[in-house]
């Protein structure tokens, strides 16, 4: 049966058909042009094909676009009995929908939630692999897949494997529900429904959401996908691997799938491409342009298009570390805690950026990172200046693509008594480091919030911002107001998925003694006190590398504070029980 259907204003009128799976009946529909390349989508629960209408509107133009309601939803047949939605038989609805709209040339499928559970069941078979060209997956894993991540969580024993486990258990209460007789489909019916557009609207952040007329229907009898198939494959798990090429797009405020479901997928889909978005499981619905754009751009990589950097980045590898497919962005890391830190990241499979106004410097911290495997850039740029700033930040985001990490570590040293610190000292040492950690967060932070990125910035701070002392009043005073901006920002950003964390190290053996200026003394009495405080450094033996790796590890647990060093743990305890001591040792000279 074919129909021509108006389905939405701007959108063209779709074709309406019917594919036979068995005995159901799956209502299909198509718009666009019969000679592009196919996109055909795969709706979730509680929903029908509508819910795809946003993204359609925004690709119709450049592909065919296909989608279609699966057994339960919408206007296709609804059978009666649990069993008749075990998933081998929605595979067989796909395959029964390929054969009627492309019976030979191979479509890019796209799904999201339990569209994207049935249809893992689609990919990782074999006898369809020549049918799919490609696999975009949204907020929706391979039941047999989590049951083996769930073993292996198990396995380890360890507390952070088993928080990770619980916490999946807990956000995923609303499986348990919906295998209690009688109740769920009691609650669509005795309201739920009505009220679903209101919680796509206060709690997904989805604008204007449809109502749906099946809406009812549609969470009643999608109830038996869960009960029809989680037990078994959780804890009968199948090993499901592909060939297809699969782009996972994770929401990483999604309040129901956890990310960690998909740390080991590249074991079984080793043509791996991941991309973050900050929103919430209905994402489709909420960041309708982004998704959008980002299956444009992998559809077109598969039929032969060049891939974008962020695209090339997001490619992951079996075995790839936590950091593959991100971009690290580091500055003053030409040595010292920035170099360190970069290495760090780029030991962990990130793509990393080395900034610093000394070149070769920047280049040889990028050359250290390419020999760890990964991909390395490096910029010349004085971040103590606005402008050369801007003009950083706009060459990243159109070079690269937006960050999703940002360290800004650049800075300078100054002690010496504040009455003979000069105005020039003063604005030069605020410049770099205060100004510089501003300018980042602000450029950075924009661009993170515009593209609906998760990311994380670290802003280095210093043990002192803890530790008043009559020897270095204007490192101090910049350093206290890097850690409290970052605390405002954190706040500022909590909601929108950045993270924002504060550096503090402690005395760490780095360059930057060396180019600390001690107000009021001449040179000859600057270099000898340099020489002596240098001296004191390297007897602490507290190494960049040290802290390069706690800072990693705050971006990795979104710490707000990271202190480095046995002294800025005692300083800040110090400073928060008993201030006046702190205050009676503010007064030793400790460089004379």
């Amino acid at each position: 049966m074919n129909a021509m259907l108006e389905q939405r204003p701007g959108l063209p009128p779709a074709e309406r058909l019917t594919a036979q799976s068995g005995d159901v009946r799956l209502a299909v529909y198509r718009w666009g042009d019969a000679s592009k390349p196919m996109l055909l989508f795969v709706h979730g629960y509680p929903d029908n094909h509508e819910v795809w209408l946003p993204l359609i509107e925004r690709l119709v133009g450049r592909y065919q676009v296909v989608a279609y309601d699966v057994r339960g939803a919408g206007a296709s047949d609804k059978p009666g009995k649990t069993r008749d939605y075990r998933l081998e038989l929605l595979s067989q609805d796909l395959k029964a929908v390929l054969d009627a709209v492309s019976p030979e040339r191979p479509v890019h499928l796209v799904a999201h939630d339990w569209g994207s559970i049935q249809t893992w069941e689609s990919v990782t078979d074999p006898a369809l692999r020549e049918r799919i060209a490609s696999y975009t997956s949204v907020s929706g894993p391979c039941l047999d897949h989590v049951g083996f991540w769930m073993r292996d969580r198990l396995r380890q024993k360890s507390p952070r494997a088993l928080l990770q486990l619980v916490s999946q258990l807990v956000h995923s209460w609303y499986i348990y529900y919906f295998h209690l007789p009688l109740l769920p489909a009691l609650s669509w019916r005795l309201g739920v429904a009505r009220l679903w557009p209101q919680y796509l609207r206060k709690v997904e952040g989805v604008r204007n959401p449809a109502i749906n007329p099946h809406q009812a229907s549609d969470g009643v009898h999608g109830v038996k996908l869960y009960r029809a198939n989680f037990i078994t494959s959780i804890f009968k798990p199948r090993k499901r691997h592909t060939e297809v090429p699969v782009q996972l797009i994770v929401p990483t405020r999604d309040r129901y799938v956890g990310q960690q479901l998909f740390q080991q997928l590249s074991l079984w889909a080793p043509r791996l491409w991941r991309r973050d978005v900050s929103a919430g499981h209905w994402t489709l619905l909420a960041e309708a342009d982004r998704l959008a754009g980002w299956i444009d751009e992998f559809a077109s990589h598969i039929e032969g298009g060049e891939a974008s950097q962020a695209l090339q980045r997001a490619a992951l590898k079996p075995g790839s570390g936590p950091f593959a497919g991100k971009l690290v962005v580091v500055t003053g890391a030409g040595g010292g805690i920035g170099r360190s830190t970069l290495l760090s990241f780029a030991e962990r499979g990130a793509s990393v950026l080395a900034a610093d106004i000394d070149p070769a410097a920047a280049e040889r911290s990028a050359e250290l990172a390419r020999a760890m495997g990964t991909s390395a850039f490096s910029y010349c740029v004085d971040v103590g200046d606005s402008a050369a700033m801007e003009r950083f930040a706009q060459w990243v985001k159109s070079s690269l693509g937006v960050p999703d990490v940002v360290i800004s570590n650049a800075g300078i040293g100054m002690a010496g008594a504040m009455l003979d610190t000069t105005p020039a000292d003063w604005e030069r040492l605020l410049r770099v480091n205060l100004w510089s950690v501003i300018d980042g967060c602000r450029l950075f932070g924009r661009q993170m919030v515009e593209a609906g990125k998760p990311g994380h910035l670290v802003n280095v701070a210093s043990g002192v911002a803890f530790a008043p002392s009559r020897n270095y009043p204007a490192y101090a005073t910049s350093k206290a107001a890097v850690l409290m901006l970052s605390e405002c920002l954190r706040a500022e950003l909590a909601g929108k998925g950045i993270g924002v964390s504060a550096a503090c190290p402690g005395f760490v053996d780095t360059g930057i003694v060396q180019a600390t200026r001690f107000a009021g003394l001449s040179d000859e009495q600057q270099a000898k006190r340099r020489a002596k405080v240098q001296r004191f450094y390297r007897r602490r033996r507290l190494s960049p590398d040290s802290v390069g790796e706690k800072i990693v590890q705050a971006v990795q647990r979104n710490k707000p504070v990271v202190a480095a060093g046995s002294e800025v743990h005692m300083a800040h305890w110090q400073w928060r029980l008993l201030p006046g001591l702190s205050r009676l040792f503010a007064r030793f000279n400790l460089t004379s």
